[in-house]
């Protein structure tokens, strides 16, 4: 292999970059995690993370990834044969629902067609028709990773509202939290699922649930098999600052000085920010002459963009070329998408000339790899951030 000169753009939708304060943060020495210093830390985070997941209620944090935030927001809540509500927006909601057909769970899975988000209405339709209560959850992955469609989460909590069903709702927020704006008390979520490795600026190994009062209760008679994932000793611990089990250490310095990075710019700023490279990015997209996944203009992701190409051409091909070339990493399509899309993610820490480059890199790989795309597209991008 050759020596490449400059950095890698790793322009996937997380894994993201690290900031070097955090990578810096993260090569202290590794400490006790039963003594007096890592217990001063473990308070301090597990205050400090709820601002970011919009709670004042116990954050959970996991050495895990996602993966493992998904099976505990399922084993603490359900019990073997109840029934959840989940909608088939992409990837990872089809992973999810899986997962909880292989806890002994039933799943009313609701077909989509990986360009839209959860219906509300269906919610709705769903619920009011369940009038002996047999569904005891709705899942829905606020923001799918594989489309770039973002669900209407308050919608959502107002279409199970308005049927006076008691379902808890269970959210996804892996690639969404601390990208894009996100109210687990507000909204009225039960359980939120988090991962370490997208908004939160952090290599991937830390996972999270943010959990209701609700939650909390319906874990008193949950009857799935738990232990590792178990909220009850976990909690107990975290009182006083410990965990039940080797924490990640390490991960936790990194998340100190990522919180403290979001914190500094402001939630909402940082909120704004990713709307705004995601509407320059889709501008770019359309300038090139082609199409944006997502369907509904209401559902348009902060975090990422995954592009259309035209019939005939291999998304993975251009991929290759844009690695190749120019030394950057887009996302794949994944499932039923293979082939058919790449996904340019634009979350985490990121600027305006980092998003340029990104563009400029997509389009001449467009252009090499046989994709008539005008170069019209990187300018609207371009014109976009800076009359912003």
């Amino acid at each position: 292999m050759t020596y490449a000169a400059g950095r890698h753009f790793l322009q996937i939708p997380g894994p993201t970059n690290v900031p070097d304060v955090v990578l810096r943060a993260m090569s202290a020495a590794t400490i006790d995690h039963r003594g007096p210093e890592f217990q001063e830390l473990g308070k301090q985070l597990l205050n400090d993370i709820k601002p970011v997941f919009g709670t004042t209620n116990p954050v959970v944090i996991y050495p895990a990834t996602g993966t493992g935030a998904w099976e505990a927001a399922l084993t603490n809540t359900l019990s073997p044969g109840d029934t959840v509500l989940s909608f088939e927006t992409g990837h990872f909601a089809t992973l999810w629902q899986e997962m909880a057909r292989g806890l002994g769970l039933h799943v009313d899975f609701v077909p989509g067609d990986w360009r839209h988000g959860a219906n509300p209405e269906v919610v709705a339709e769903k619920l009011a028709a369940d009038t002996a209560h047999r569904i005891k959850a709705v899942c829905v992955v606020h923001n799918e990773t594989s489309t770039g469609v973002t669900s209407r989460i308050p919608e959502i909590r107002a279409a199970i509202d308005s049927a006076g069903h008691p379902a808890l709702l269970l959210v996804d927020t892996i690639s969404s939290l601390g990208s894009i704006d996100y109210r687990h008390d507000e909204w009225g979520v039960d359980v939120t699922v988090a991962g370490s490795q997208k908004g939160l600026m952090l290599p991937p190994g830390m996972s999270f649930n943010a959990i209701s009062d609700k939650a909390l209760n319906a874990a008193k008679t949950a009857c799935l098999p738990k232990v590792f994932w178990d909220w009850g000793p976990m909690l107990t611990a975290n009182e006083r600052g410990f965990f039940p089990y080797t924490p990640s250490t390490n991960l936790m310095y990194g998340l100190r000085e990522a919180l403290r990075l979001l914190y500094e710019e402001g939630l909402e700023n940082v909120f704004a920010r990713h709307a705004r490279h995601a509407a320059a990015t889709r501008a770019a997209v359309r300038g090139w002459g082609l199409e944006v996944l997502c369907q509904d203009e209401r559902e348009h992701s902060g975090a990422l963009t995954a592009v259309l190409v035209p019939e005939g051409i291999d998304a993975d091909k251009v991929r290759a070329v844009i690695l190749d070339r120019f030394d950057m990493s887009l996302g794949a399509g994944l499932g039923k998408l293979a082939g058919k899309i790449f996904r340019i993610g634009h979350l985490g820490a990121f600027n305006d000339l980092t998003l340029a480059g990104t563009l400029a890199g997509v389009q001449m790989g467009l252009t090499l790899a046989g994709v008539p795309a005008d170069p019209r597209g990187l300018q609207d991008a371009l014109e976009h951030l800076q009359n912003d």
